[in-house]
């Protein structure tokens, strides 16, 4: 498998790279946390004007249609400067809006999305309540109701509009809700990563018939949205990596650099094959969301990954780098409170897991199996 950047792609992932490292260096990490601010503002507009926010939507509806690959490697830069920014809350819910949204919805929501005048969030928390789900979506008459509670939306608070995952009728659907109606209640928050978040009530809220995205929505979104996740947890996972070596490297005891130790050697070895598992995973993801493949089994096993790698490359690199990696005063700390909230984002890998061994027993036909037909999407 050739996982080598085409050039156009290199110099995107380049580009972004250079604006997120300038805009998420460690003194306006430091700045961010101790204004209050539920994101980067500043760096928001400037990913509007170079598009970073409409990378997968298509070209019809205003963005640069082109494919997860980019949006990956774009997302890798950020988790890497840990730019808190709603890159890809925004553009896969105003892809999923340009997908499955009818031609009154989009002509409605689109443009403001793609010019930034309004910004966008999404959720999926609601179904992974592991009682039962917490929203909940029926019809009435010819529109729908929602009623229920979503849990530490990002950017709840200050998103204009939210893409919700509701139950309804024992099937998951995708709601576009206004946030600034008056029967939409938000209790603002701030995450442990310095990002606001916003629990959502909803009590009984009217919604017309075209707010609730065509059947297949849910099913072509939630991949994605694993896919996004586990980049951003790429990127922090590799500046983690590549900070701790360089402090293993530095950092002497027994007059020796701590770097040479067996044992300290083991555990960046550790992180490493963990780092090189999730991106080969991710790798066969984003190809085949791009090919138009199915991929359930392969989010599946990327989000269960992510989650595994963020717990255990945080808690080893704040290991190795002792007492001085917890002090909120030294960056390191960051990167461990990143790592648990993608985790938490995506839920944790025991479900994942549950989920994915369930699909197995079911499926004997695997599309990495060259000597057996691909299995259908």
């Amino acid at each position: 498998m050739d996982f080598r950047l085409s050039e156009d792609q290199q110099a995107f992932a380049e580009a972004a790279a250079a604006l997120f490292t300038e805009h998420g260096n460690d003194d306006a990490l430091r700045a961010h946390d101790a204004s209050g601010a539920p994101y980067m503002q500043p760096l928001w507009p400037a990913c509007i004007e170079m598009g970073l926010h409409g990378i997968v939507i298509p070209e019809a509806a205003g963005g640069l249609g082109l494919g997860m690959t980019e949006l990956m490697v774009v997302l890798g830069a950020q988790g890497a400067a840990q730019a808190l920014v709603p890159l890809w809350e925004h553009q896969l819910a105003a892809a999923a809006l340009a997908h499955f949204g009818n031609d009154a919805l989009t002509s409605r929501l689109l443009p403001a999305a793609m010019d930034g005048t309004t910004m966008w969030t999404v959720s999926l928390a609601a179904l992974a309540d592991p009682r039962d789900a917490s929203l909940r979506l029926v019809r009435k008459g010819d529109g729908w109701r929602l009623d229920g509670h979503v849990p530490a939306v990002p950017l709840g608070a200050d998103a204009q509009h939210a893409l919700l995952a509701a139950e309804c009728d024992g099937e998951p659907r995708l709601v576009a809700l206004d946030l600034a109606r008056s029967d939409v209640q938000r209790q603002p928050g701030l995450d442990q990563h310095h990002l606001g978040v916003a629990d959502l009530v909803l009590d009984g809220v009217a919604l017309d018939d075209d707010a609730v995205l065509a059947n297949g929505a849910y099913a072509w979104f939630e991949p994605r949205a694993i896919a996004c996740l586990a980049s951003l947890q790429l990127g922090v996972t590799r500046e983690q990596l590549r900070r701790t070596v360089a402090h293993v490297s530095e950092r002497k005891q027994f007059g020796r650099a701590i770097g040479s130790f067996q044992l300290v050697v083991g555990a960046l070895a550790d992180v490493y094959i963990g780092v090189e598992t999730l991106r080969s995973a991710l790798w066969q993801l984003v190809y085949r969301l791009d090919a138009g493949l199915g991929a359930l089994p392969q989010a599946l096993a990327v989000r269960a990954q992510a989650c595994e790698l963020g717990h255990v490359a945080g808690h080893k690199a704040q290991h190795l780098h002792g007492g001085v990696g917890v002090d909120i005063s030294h960056p390191m700390h960051r990167f461990l409170f990143w790592s648990r909230a993608l985790a938490v984002a995506m839920g944790g890998s025991e479900a994942h897991l549950a989920q994915l061994g369930d699909w197995l027993a079911g499926h004997d036909q695997l599309g990495w199996k060259y000597d057996l037909p691909e299995f259908a999407p």
